[in-house]
């Protein structure tokens, strides 16, 4: 189920960058993504079962280690991308983040290997 996936690494690379400035809120994750609130809500609730999150008394989210390390490997995944797009093929900034956005959950290790290495970039 793909989808699933996709969704699961969306929401842990959303709580990534916005943990990066503050705590990070469900109201937060909806502004950010543009989501609904009940599915912000269940996505919530079911990465905390998995074991990628944890909320506190104070509904402020934070990532486990598990769930850092694939909203870093994501959050990477993108910016590398991006980065791809914009310097090898000159495509403009917002295209190239919104491209990179779809093609960060789907691209293989391979492909995803010879971009770093294509934009020099050390594993």
């Amino acid at each position: 189920m793909p989808e699933i996936i996709e969704s699961r690494e969306n929401y842990l690379e959303i709580i990534y960058m916005l943990g990066k400035k503050d705590a990070v809120r469900a109201i937060d994750i909806v502004e950010k993504s543009g989501y609904s609130k009940p599915s912000v809500s269940n996505a919530l609730k079911t990465l905390n079962k998995q074991g990628y999150i944890t909320i506190d008394e104070a509904r402020h989210i934070t990532l486990t280690k598990e769930g850092r390390e694939i909203a870093v490997a994501v959050y990477n995944r993108h910016q590398c991308i991006t980065e791809f797009f914009m310097k090898t093929l000159d495509i403009d900034e917002k295209t190239a983040e919104e491209n990179a956005c779809k093609v960060e959950h789907v691209i293989t290790d391979a492909l995803y290997d010879a971009i770093k290495k294509r934009l020099n970039i050390l594993t």
